[in-house]
């Protein structure tokens, strides 16, 4: 297993009233972004539910830099109607992301958690202050 010291939230830059399923961040990943499979190793969308993507053992593709000692986990949103970055979590998302941030940090324990826009100041991604899970 690698060596995990960091816990990486995004966003999906999808708009309010917009879907971006599982499925098709993935495919996007795949078709516009030239990787082999979705670089989140977890996708939560609207409803809560938390899809696994990249296996934990395998690096992701989500933060430049950061990848080889981290976990990317995505949520579907993160812009409001207009497109301006915004906190859009639904309760359902954020007691799952919750939940599997309680669940990667009794496995990782050293692992420190940060948003995106914590590592690449030029970033508004996850849209909130991830470190307030630490």
């Amino acid at each position: 297993m690698r060596t995990i010291t960091l816990l990486v939230i995004h966003c999906s830059a999808t708009p309010e009233g917009r879907s971006l399923d599982f499925e098709a961040c993935r495919q996007d990943h795949i078709r516009h972004r030239g990787f082999r499979d979705i670089g989140y190793h977890f996708y939560i969308t609207r409803d809560g539910t938390v899809h696994k993507g990249r296996p934990l053992e395998q690096m992701g593709a989500h933060c430049k830099g950061h990848n080889r000692h981290s976990i990317g986990i995505c949520y579907e949103g993160g812009l409001d109607v207009e497109g301006h970055p915004r906190d859009t979590r639904t309760p359902r998302q954020r007691d799952a992301l919750s939940a599997l941030l309680r669940q990667l940090k009794q496995r990782f324990p050293q692992a420190l958690i940060v948003g995106h826009r914590d590592l690449n100041p030029q970033k508004d991604c996850p849209c909130f202050d991830a470190t307030v899970y630490n």
